[in-house]
C-alpha cells in the first residue's frame, strides 16, 4: 500500500467519504458513521452513502470479502463442543467419548462419566447427572420431556438436539424447524444441520447451495470439524486449492 493511499484510508476514517464533513471542532454534532459491510468508509448520511456507493462499490466488496475470509479461517480454541463442565478438558473428537445430559444438555466427557459411575456405586447412590445432580432418565419419553423443558427456556443445544430426534423419527420438517431456533440463537451445531439440508435438498427443503454455504461457513467459524472439512471439499471441487488447503 503507497503513502498515498494510507492517507486516503486516514481522510476516510475521519471524515465523509462523500461530502467530506468531519467530527471536529463545530461540526461535532455530526455523528459519522460507518459502511457495515468494509467497517472503514464513514458518512454523514443515508443520501452521502448512496451518492458515494458507485465510486465505493469495488473496495467495499474487496475489503469486505477480506474480512469475512480473516474470521473464516481464524482458527478457534476448540471444537464447537467446547470443554467438558467437570474437568475443564477438551471434549473428545470422537462423538462415543463424551454424553450428553438431555437433563441439562451438558456434554460430559466418559473420563468424568465413568468416575462419577464408580463413586455412585461404591456409596450406593441414585444415578444422577454429573452437572445438575438431577436423576439420570432413561426411557426415551422422557428424555424427550427433558429437552422440551430445555427448549422452553430457549436452550439452543436441547434445540439442535430435539432436531436430531425428529430427524430419526422421520419428522424431517419438525427437525428442521428446531434448527432453524437453534440457528438462530448461533447454536454451531444447528447452522451444520441446515447447512447439510439445504446442500442436498433433503425432506422437502428446497436445495440452495447459498444457504447451505452460508450455515455451513457460520459452523465451521464456531469450530465444526465437519463443516469445516465440507468446505475444504467444496473448494476443492471448485478449483480453489488454496482455500482448500486453509480449511
Amino acid at each position: 500500500m503507497s503513502a498515498n493511499s494510507e492517507a486516503d484510508n486516514n481522510t476516510m476514517a475521519c471524515c465523509c467519504a462523500a461530502c467530506g464533513i468531519t467530527q471536529e471542532g463545530d461540526q461535532m454534532k455530526i455523528k459519522l458513521k460507518t459502511c457495515t459491510a468494509c467497517k472503514s468508509t464513514k458518512y454523514c448520511s443515508i443520501k452521502c452513502q448512496k451518492d458515494h456507493r458507485p465510486q465505493h462499490k469495488r473496495f467495499c466488496k474487496k475489503r469486505a470479502a477480506k474480512l469475512h475470509d480473516e474470521i473464516l479461517f481464524r482458527q478457534p480454541d476448540s471444537t464447537h463442543e467446547g470443554d467438558c463442565p467437570i474437568c475443564c478438558l477438551p471434549i473428545p473428537i470422537d462423538p462415543q467419548d463424551s454424553t450428553r445430559m438431555f437433563c441439562c444438555c451438558k456434554l460430559i466427557c466418559n473420563g468424568c462419566q465413568f468416575a462419577n459411575q464408580m463413586r455412585e456405586q461404591e456409596k450406593s447412590l441414585i444415578s444422577s447427572c454429573l452437572f445438575c445432580r438431577q436423576p439420570r432418565s432413561f426411557p426415551q419419553e422422557e428424555s424427550e420431556t427433558d429437552l422440551l423443558k430445555r427448549i422452553e427456556v430457549n436452550d439452543p443445544i436441547a434445540m439442535r438436539n430435539m432436531g436430531k430426534e425428529r430427524y430419526y423419527q422421520g419428522r424431517i420438517k419438525d427437525a428442521f424447524k428446531y434448527w432453524e431456533k437453534g440457528a438462530a440463537l448461533g447454536e454451531v451445531g444447528s447452522h451444520y444441520e441446515l447447512a447439510v439440508m439445504y446442500w442436498e435438498g433433503e425432506g422437502g427443503v428446497e436445495k440452495d447451495m447459498k444457504k447451505g454455504l452460508f450455515h455451513m461457513e457460520k459452523a465451521a467459524i464456531g469450530g465444526h470439524l465437519s463443516a469445516r472439512y465440507n468446505l475444504g471439499t467444496y473448494d476443492y471441487n471448485e478449483g480453489r486449492m488454496d482455500r482448500a488447503v486453509k480449511h
